[in-house]
């Protein structure tokens, strides 16, 4: 007999709660295919739909509503029982750099599940734009931090790899100007200096209409449609497309986000957090 389990209540919450199967992948960090796949298998336990799709997104059912405080109330039970038994006597002060527009994804999950493991551990979270990260490490104001590098040092331990892209919104054909717009980060950063060296690879005018200290913010532009830009590939959104290697733009380089610490001075705290961040990484590139 097929019986219930957690794995596929969890699925089916976080689709209930953001509306779509798109959104509930991203917040388990599974790829759509995987929780389409749960949510079929759930189905066919209980003997009925779940979930009515609705344009892009879902709805419950009349079944789905009726499991939906079950499961609820089934992970809710599961976390506060594990957040109970691991908790443990590692305390003391940690202090981490996030990159900003990390910030409400994987990373401010794993801040919250290690406050709630930990909590005994008084953490200081700074949220900027990581170009200032490695040397708050090297000058001992950071404990520990994630940022981005194109060139990570050989020894770097490097959570993850993606592509830079350049990308514009999809409503407006911005390459077809004299001048292109562009929207840039606004400090010295190796994003910038890798648009702008791009951009002179080109050989086209352009100018500068737009500037951001943060991803958000120059991704917020090219949707617009004020401006081009240089984004990772994980930034991409309904509203932009990528910019094909036909338009004569140079390839650009890998952003590698990293996993830092300041010196030898490992402690309970710092290796506790270390751990959390690595596994969440891991969790999602098996996902």
């Amino acid at each position: 007999m097929n019986h219930l389990n957690s794995d596929l209540l969890r699925t089916f919450l976080a689709i209930a709660e953001t509306g779509s199967v798109t959104g509930g992948a991203e917040r388990i960090h599974r790829s759509q295919s995987a929780a389409s796949l749960q949510i079929k298998r759930l189905e066919d336990i209980v003997g009925q739909a779940v979930f009515d799709r609705h344009g892009r997104g879902v709805v419950l059912t009349a079944a789905g509503q009726k499991l939906l405080p079950v499961a609820r109330d089934v992970a809710r039970t599961l976390d506060s029982t594990l957040r109970e038994m691991k908790s443990d006597d590692v305390q003391g002060k940690l202090r981490l750099g996030i990159p900003d527009d990390q910030s409400k994804g994987i990373l401010a999950q794993i801040v919250a599940e290690f406050v709630q493991s930990h909590p005994r551990v008084e953490l200081e979270v700074t949220c900027a734009i990581s170009i200032g990260f490695e040397n708050a490490l090297s000058s001992g104001s950071l404990d520990l931090a994630i940022y981005e590098v194109a060139h990570p040092k050989p020894d770097a331990e490097v959570l993850r790899k993606e592509r830079t892209r350049w990308m514009m919104t999809r409503h407006q054909d911005l390459l077809s100007r004299d001048v292109i717009p562009v929207a840039l980060f606004d400090r010295d950063c190796w994003w910038r200096d890798a648009a702008l060296s791009s951009l002179e690879a080109l050989g086209r005018p352009y100018r500068i209409t737009y500037s951001s200290q943060s991803v958000a913010g120059v991704a917020a532009a090219i949707e617009a449609g004020v401006a081009i830009g240089l984004l990772g590939e994980t930034s991409q959104t309904a509203g932009l497309e990528p910019i094909g290697a036909q338009f004569g733009f140079s390839k650009t380089p890998e952003s590698h986000l990293i996993l830092g610490g300041a010196g030898d001075d490992r402690t309970p705290a710092l290796e506790a957090m270390q751990e959390a961040v690595r596994n969440a990484f891991l969790d999602v590139r098996h996902a």
